[in-house]
């Protein structure tokens, strides 16, 4: 069927064209008559708006990008990207925006930033970015930015959503340490990222206090295979380490799968503890810290929004951490 049109409604409504307009956008400068009449017409015509003709009037598309400068691979194998996607888009659920994917390790020719730069979305959020996304720059330069985790550089017209992950390594770290372990490694995400950074740093800090050396750093990308490699270059030093911060869930698990094959016990030899607290956690009895996924990505809409409606939100928003303890490194039981 043909598409009705905003002048049928009118006609079938006995109302100007400009009185549906207003009624569609929501403006209380029209009689309750009128209104209930076009609301009845519309209904009848199963009329909707031309998104397109109200985005040229408005200069508005209502659509966000959700910028992830991350190869397809990482995008959907990532349990934290996974729910904090989710949180993104049931905010936008309730509201007239749609979010629009833009996936990219780096932006060859520029094709991405120009999209956005030329008037392809209202707003942009930014997530798992790095040191070396340059692109991610210029394109806070053309539309409202928020960001999911410090960026780099860091502007103070920035918004930005995060948790303290200095002290949530150290939560971790001082756990490791009260359970009696020595000899505590770190596999770090990529130091190219400032989360990364901020948890290995709170990690040597907390050693540093007990008067203990980081029993070895190893850069674990971020991904499971990542995870895996690092643990066997910790287990091929002089001096196996008793305890592992890892800096996220999926390194972990591909921790735990080297470890299992060593045939080494979790957390008899080795405790092990993650971070994200993400269903890889639970299905692998792993102790993490948690943090608010899905709540970050409501968080991160939320404020888009509220920056596009004019509003002032707070520009640092951090959420809070708990770590979640299971078997890969119990609490120690007082004595009875």
């Amino acid at each position: 069927m043909p598409r009705s049109t905003i002048e049928e409604v009118a006609a079938l409504a006995g109302v100007s064209r400009s009185t549906v307009s207003r009624v569609v956008n929501g403006s209380t400068a029209v009689s309750p008559e009128a209104a209930t009449a076009v609301q009845q017409a519309i209904a009848k015509l199963n009329y909707s708006p031309n998104r397109a003709a109200r985005s040229l009037a408005s200069r508005q598309t209502h659509a966000i990008g959700l910028v992830v400068p991350e190869d397809i691979a990482r995008f959907f194998g990532d349990p934290f990207l996974a729910s904090v996607v989710a949180g993104i888009s049931a905010r936008f659920a309730e509201s007239d925006y749609i979010l629009t994917l833009l996936i990219a390790s780096e932006d060859p020719g520029g094709k991405m930033t120009r999209f956005v730069r030329n008037g392809g979305v209202d707003g942009a959020i930014i997530v798992s970015h790095h040191a070396s996304d340059k692109f991610v720059s210029r394109i806070a330069e053309s539309v409202p930015v928020v960001f999911g985790g410090r960026p780099t550089p860091e502007r103070e017209s920035d918004y930005i959503v995060d948790v303290d992950n200095a002290a949530a390594a150290r939560e971790a770290t001082e756990h490791l340490i009260a359970l009696g372990r020595r000899r505590i490694a770190t596999i770090t995400g990529s130091l190219s990222m400032p989360v990364s950074v901020d948890r290995r740093d709170g990690f040597v800090a907390t050693l540093s206090d007990a008067g203990l050396e980081p029993a070895g750093i190893i850069d674990g990308d971020f991904s499971e295979r990542g995870g895996a490699d690092a643990m066997q270059s910790l287990l091929a030093q002089d001096e196996r380490p008793d305890a592992v911060f890892v800096a996220s869930d999926l390194m972990a698990r591909g921790a735990l799968e080297v470890l299992r094959t060593a045939g080494l016990r979790v957390p008899d030899d080795i405790a092990v503890i993650g971070f994200d607290d993400s269903t890889v956690a639970v299905a692998t009895d792993l102790t993490s810290v948690r943090q608010p996924m899905y709540s970050q990505g409501e968080l991160l809409a939320g404020i888009m929004m509220d920056v596009l409606a004019g509003r002032h939100p707070e520009r640092l928003s951090i959420l809070p951490t708990e770590l979640v303890v299971r078997g890969s490194a119990p609490s120690v039981t007082p004595p009875a």
